[in-house]
């Protein structure tokens, strides 16, 4: 995190100075200290993020799939004249030990095109579904299953 905001201060000066790189060392720090007091930043969090950087640009590419998929299907639906949504509300526990885990899982199901996360009570979840086949595995998903190795 130190070096991301050392490397946005020289993008953002446009210009490299031994003037210039002393005083942003002097504020990458300062802003790294501030993100850890005020924040709860901690070495500890951004090492889990690194170790896990494989498994979340997975998720996200997983994401993009899940979510181009799912729109085929509900631009299907929409245009289909023989079938009409038939919205469900389901029920389902993820499994998912962490708030964080649980928190993205929800966001994943609402950022896919025919699903909305309606609630989230820990790790029980109710999800609002255009027709019953949206709901199908939902809480076996490969979001879930990708969440599970992500440990943060």
């Amino acid at each position: 995190m130190l070096s991301i905001f050392f490397l946005l201060w020289i993008i953002l000066n446009g210009r490299i100075t031994l003037e210039l790189v002393l005083l942003g060392i002097l504020i990458a720090a300062a802003v790294f200290l501030f993100a850890c007091t005020a924040f709860g930043y901690s070495l500890k969090r951004e090492l889990d993020v690194l170790k896990n950087l494989p498994l979340i640009v997975l998720y996200l590419l997983n994401l993009m799939r899940e979510i181009i998929v799912a729109s085929l299907h509900v631009i299907r639906l929409i245009l289909s004249p023989a079938r009409k949504p038939e919205p469900v509300l389901i029920e389902f526990d993820s499994g998912l030990p962490t708030e964080f885990q649980n928190v993205v899982l929800a966001n994943s199901i609402t950022l896919t095109p025919g699903t909305v996360t309606v609630e989230l009570q820990g790790d029980h979840f109710t999800v609002h579904c255009l027709i019953p086949e949206f709901a199908d595995g939902i809480g076996e998903s490969s979001f879930v299953r990708l969440l599970r190795r992500i440990h943060m």
